[in-house]
C-alpha cells in the first residue's frame, strides 16, 4: 500500500496506482525516468482513461509547480514524479534526513457507528474489534476467491474508524463499503482532507519543532495534534521503511503546513519516483503490481496481517470474503510465494521479467524491480513456486534474452527503522 505496506492497482477494473522507476540513468527528453508508467485511470475501463485535461489536482499542486516538480498523471491526479535534484538524490535524502511527500490523492474516509468495527470485519481478515484507541492496523479487502481487492490502513479514534485506501481504488472502495456495510454504519468520504507524509530518520526532529508532543508516538500509533497552530490527525507510520509520519490535514491548510515543514533544515520535497524505490527497498507491496485480485494474502507473504483471533480456532475466525481459500492456504501453504530477489550483476530486473530454473523451467515472475540506491545493487519482488522460494535459492531472470542470476533473499532489502517503543 502507498500508506504503509503495499499499498498502494492493476488487474480487472483496478488499474495501476503507479509503477517502477528506472534508476539506470535513462530518461526521456524531459528527464523523467522512462520506466515510470503514467497511469491516470481511477478504476475505469481502458477506454475511459482520463485525459490530461481531466486530471485532478491536490491542494499542493501549485506548490509542486513552484518547486519545479516534473508532473505526471498518477492515480487520476497530476502528481510530482521528481523535483530538481532528481530521483536518486531524493531517495538518498529521505534515507539520511527527512522527505516530504504529497499523498493527498489517496482516499480518506470515516466509518461511524457502534457497529462499524464488526461490520468492517466482515470485509477484512484482520482484527478490527480489538484495535486499541489511537492504534493503527494494516488490512486487506478480499474477494470470494481469496484475492486482494485493495490494501488499506485503519486507525481507531474516539468517534470513528479512520480509513485510508489507495488512490486508484478509492472510488470503488467507497462504493463497496457503502454497498456492503452502509446499512450498519455511516461511510463518510473525506475529499476535503489532504494527506502529507514526512519520512526519514530526522522526520521526528523536524516535526517536533511544530509540536514536541509528536515525539512520544510510536510506530502504528496516532493522535490529534496542532502543528504550529494547524489542526491535524497524524500517525507514526509510512511507506519507506523509515521512521516517519502520515499527516491528515484540512485541504485549505495543506499548503501552509507543507511550507512550514519545508522550512525545516532536514526536509526536502520528494516525488513519486523516490517513493517507489524507497518502498521497494523496504520490501513493501504496491497494489496492482505485487498484490492484486489474483493474489491471496498468504501467497503475498502477508499472513502476519491476519491476527490469531481471525484464524481457524480463533474467537472470530472466518466470516470475510474468501475465508475458506485463505484458511486452507494457512494450513497447507500456498503454491507460490512472494519473495525478495537480489543480484550481484548491475542490470536491473524489471516488472514482468520471467523467472526460470537452471534448466529453463518456468518458476515465476517479477512484480517490482529496480537498482536499489541504498543497497547499490539490483533488487526485485517476485512470485516463485513455493518449492523454489527458500532463502538462498538461485533462479534466473530473463532480461533482454539474457539469463541474469538472482538469489532469493529476505526482505526488507535495507533495514526498517520504525520506532516501536
Amino acid at each position: 500500500m502507498e500508506f504503509f505496506s503495499s499499498a498502494t492497482e492493476g488487474a480487472s477494473c483496478r488499474p495501476g496506482d503507479g509503477s517502477l522507476v528506472n534508476l539506470s540513468g535513462k530518461a526521456d527528453s524531459e528527464g523523467i525516468p522512462t520506466h515510470f508508467l503514467i497511469e491516470a485511470a481511477v478504476c475505469l475501463p481502458s477506454k475511459e482513461i482520463m485525459s490530461d485535461a481531466a486530471l485532478l489536482t491536490t491542494p499542493l499542486h501549485s506548490l509542486h509547480i513552484e518547486l519545479g516538480a516534473k508532473m505526471v498523471a498518477f492515480g487520476g491526479y497530476d502528481m510530482p514524479v521528481q523535483y530538481k535534484t532528481g530521483v536518486m538524490a531524493e531517495h538518498k535524502h529521505t534515507r539520511a534526513a527527512a522527505g516530504l511527500f504529497d499523498v493527498s490523492h489517496m482516499g480518506q474516509l470515516r466509518l461511524v457507528g457502534a457497529q462499524a468495527s464488526a461490520a468492517l470485519e466482515t470485509l477484512v481478515p484482520v482484527d478490527v474489534i480489538d484495535l486499541g484507541m489511537f492504534k493503527q492496523r494494516y488490512a486487506l479487502f478480499t474477494n470470494e476467491t481469496g484475492g486482494i481487492l485493495d490494501d488499506l490502513m485503519i486507525a481507531r479514534r474516539p468517534d470513528d474508524l479512520f480509513v485510508v485506501v489507495n488512490a486508484g481504488c478509492k472510488v470503488a472502495d467507497i462504493a463497496y463499503l457503502q454497498a456492503r456495510i452502509g446499512s450498519q454504519c455511516q461511510v463518510i468520504p473525506m475529499p476535503e482532507r489532504a494527506l502529507l507524509a514526512l519520512q526519514g530518520p530526522l522526520a521526528v526532529t523536524a516535526l517536533a519543532r511544530l509540536n514536541p508532543a509528536v515525539a512520544a508516538l510510536t510506530f502504528m500509533t496516532g493522535g490529534f495534534f496542532e502543528l504550529d497552530g494547524i489542526a491535524t490527525f497524524l500517525t507514526r507510520s509510512g511507506y519507506t521503511g523509515e521512521d516517519g509520519f502520515e499527516i491528515s490535514v484540512a485541504g485549505d491548510q495543506a499548503e501552509n503546513l507543507a511550507r512550514k515543514l519545508l522550512q525545516q533544515p532536514e526536509v526536502l520535497p520528494i516525488g513519486l519516483g523516490a517513493r517507489d524505490s524507497l518502498r521497494l527497498e523496504a520490501g513493501l507491496c504496491l497494489y496492482g503490481h505485487d498484490i492484486n485480485i489474483d493474489t491471496s494474502p498468504i501467497e503475498a507473504s502477508l499472513s502476519w496481517a491476519i491476527q490469531k483471533v481471525r484464524r481457524p480456532g480463533g474467537a472470530r475466525a472466518g466470516g470475510y470474503p474468501g475465508a475458506a481459500v485463505i484458511e486452507a492456504q494457512l494450513a497447507q501453504g500456498p503454491a507460490r510465494k512472494r519473495v525478495g530477489l537480489i543480484s550481484s550483476e548491475r542490470m536491473p530486473v524489471r516488472e514482468g521479467a520471467q523467472l526460470v530454473a537452471a534448466d529453463g523451467c518456468p518458476l515465476g515472475i517479477v512484480t517490482s524491480g529496480t537498482l536499489g540506491p541504498s543497497v547499490n545493487q539490483p533488487v526485485a519482488i517476485a512470485y516463485l513456486r513455493a518449492e523454489h522460494a527458500n532463502i538462498g535459492a538461485q533462479v534466473f531472470a530473463l532480461v533482454r534474452d539474457k539469463r541474469t542470476p538472482m538469489t532469493v533473499t529476505a526482505m526488507p532489502f535495507t533495514p526498517n527503522r520504525y520506532i516501536r517503543n
